[in-house]
């Protein structure tokens, strides 16, 4: 039998049939091109370094923790597994750099979303344990976000610590009660393994330093 063209039925099946898969491989290839262009592009470590964020070759195994966090509750290493920590060492007394940094990543958090929002923290561990008691911590890090955690502790088990991940401190000499305290303002990036990562160096960038955070931690699930 044949159609009101006059084409047999069956070559008029077979013509849509070949129309059909032809249309449907034009939609899989645009479907995966447009796919692919959402897709955040991943940065090379190369490529993240020039961009501010300054990876390790090999994450560092920094110790064990015997620090407090601003609820008066442990600060061990296990408080830095199973997610990524964005660390900070920073003092409440400080009069620029440290209410700059603080406001800075609560920026930066704000802009997350899924996942890397869900598995991310912000500490800042205090470079002044003198003065910035658990209750002082208390007080000053909800300022900025209560999801934050504040960290103090024994000089010399923060000073360790700081040591470990290349955040040098010392106090400003020739200075009373209200001295200061010379630190590092970068952003130190601790991998949920709880391992020393990488580094974000000042200044900070928020557009460069969401690129590069995604990009590390997608190389890191990879193995890369």
């Amino acid at each position: 039998m044949s159609d009101s063209s006059g084409r047999p039925r069956r070559q008029t099946r077979n013509i849509r049939l070949t129309v059909s898969i032809v249309l449907l491989f034009i939609a899989v290839i645009v479907g995966g091109f447009v796919y692919r262009i959402q897709q955040p592009r991943v940065m090379t470590p190369a490529e993240m370094k020039v961009n501010g964020l300054y990876l390790l070759q090999t994450p560092r195994n920094f110790g064990e923790l015997k620090l407090i966090d601003h609820h008066g509750e442990a600060f061990g290493r296990d408080r830095l597994e199973g997610r990524w920590s964005l660390v900070f060492f920073g003092f409440t007394y400080c009069p620029d750099i440290c209410p700059t940094t603080m406001a800075f990543l609560d920026t930066f958090m704000a802009q997350l979303q899924g996942t890397e929002a869900e598995d991310t923290q912000v500490v800042m561990v205090s470079v002044d344990p003198a003065r910035d008691t658990v209750q002082q911590l208390a007080e000053y890090i909800p300022y900025f976000n209560d999801d934050f955690i504040g960290v103090t502790g024994e000089f010399l088990d923060i000073h360790r610590f700081a040591t470990a991940l290349n955040t040098p401190f010392r106090k400003v000499p020739g200075q009373e009660a209200n001295y200061l305290v010379d630190h590092s303002a970068n952003v130190v990036l601790i991998n949920p393994r709880g391992d020393y990562h990488g580094f974000f160096k000042t200044p900070l960038d928020q557009a460069k330093m969401k690129v590069t955070f995604r990009s590390a931690r997608i190389l890191w699930e990879k193995g890369l």
